[in-house]
């Protein structure tokens, strides 16, 4: 596979999982031109490869900028991040420089992947794929959040959450869910999440 075929897999990528997970998405051209997250998720796999040439790190840092005015969501170039992200709403999501955020995950609006020191170094959050973070929600300091956890809305979770986790609460707890547990879609309360 070329990389131009690779980064025409991944766009189609980007563009499905904002209509498999978004139930007023009514068309891939609605979501190529008017969903921010998409935007801003296309800008950062620009970015990202910018900031890997350390003679490009200004302009990455620049278009990131324009680009967090643009859909007021702020990806830092240096984070990682996952295929198939989708950023629901996206107003006020911000995304540090060491966060890693694995693939298939749903950010909500207004959620934080954001540091706890000043300290260089790893100090940005890890998620593991398939996790829905919901809005308001902030996952703080270099935590690990496993696969399949759900953070509910306006949680602050200072600390590691199991694989197949709830986290809820200021600050956050964990509860296990039940392994016949269904994923976010089919929530018994689908509001701990928006």
């Amino acid at each position: 596979m070329t990389r131009v075929q690779a980064a025409w897999q991944l766009l189609r990528e980007d563009l499905n999982a904002a209509l498999d997970r978004d139930p007023a998405a009514r068309g891939v051209l609605e979501v190529a031109l008017a969903y921010p997250g998409v935007h801003a998720l296309w800008a950062h796999r620009l970015t990202h490869r910018m900031w890997n040439h350390p003679g490009l790190r200004l302009p990455a840092r620049l278009i990131s900028q324009a680009t967090r005015s643009a859909t007021g969501i702020e990806i830092h170039p240096a984070a990682t991040l996952g295929r198939r992200l989708f950023i629901d709403h996206g107003m006020g999501v911000v995304i540090g420089e060491t966060a890693v955020v694995g693939d298939d995950v749903t950010l909500f609006h207004n959620t934080t992947l954001g540091g706890r020191s000043m300290s260089h170094g790893k100090r940005h959050p890890t998620l593991g794929d398939r996790v829905v973070v919901g809005a308001g929600a902030k996952v703080l300091g270099a935590v690990w959040i496993g696969d399949d956890a759900q953070i509910g809305a306006n949680a602050v979770v200072v600390k590691d959450v199991s694989a197949g986790d709830v986290a809820v609460g200021v600050p956050a707890r964990s509860t296990s869910r039940p392994a016949s547990s269904p994923a976010v879609e089919h929530c018994e309360d689908p509001a701990i999440f928006i």
